[in-house]
């Protein structure tokens, strides 16, 4: 009977690890990878502002359409998004299209940026209608109709 009682309590304390050691471990949340970074929005021209003076920021201080023949005449352009190369160009024209001026820059921009263009002539423009046409990388993004009075 010792050798019974011995080997039933010997199976109980294997039973009892058993049920201590065989439980399912913790579970633990899966670990997610960070988010991407939203690539950043592709440069673009978001405004075209025409004026006689500009401030410190290259931002046109007093819109206009209608200019002096003496005036410096100012295209500030606003853009918008990230390029490691912008290539911006204003094309200045006169009445039937004749060309006044062409000029280009090209910037990085990482985010809002703003750039600047003028045209001037010391002996003053003609009365008229003029134009500006802003393109970026070689693509149309805009123009503003003006007037010489």
């Amino acid at each position: 009977m010792r050798i019974t009682f011995a080997l039933a309590v010997a199976l109980a304390l294997l039973a009892c690890d058993r049920s201590e050691t065989s439980a399912p471990p913790a579970s633990t949340p899966p670990v997610s990878a960070p988010a991407p970074a939203a690539a950043p929005e592709p440069a673009r021209v978001s405004a075209i502002d025409l004026g006689n003076a500009i401030g410190a920021d290259k931002r046109v201080t007093a819109p206009g359409a209608a200019f002096a023949p003496g005036d410096t005449i100012f295209a500030s352009i606003a853009t918008e998004g990230a390029s490691p190369s912008l290539t911006l160009t204003a094309r200045w024209t006169y009445e039937d299209g004749q060309l006044v001026s062409e000029s280009s820059e090209t910037i990085a921009p990482t985010g809002p940026a703003t750039t600047e263009f003028h045209i001037t002539k010391p002996d003053g423009f003609p009365a008229g209608r003029y134009r500006v046409e802003i393109s970026a990388n070689g693509a149309a993004a805009g123009a503003r109709d003006f007037e010489v009075r």
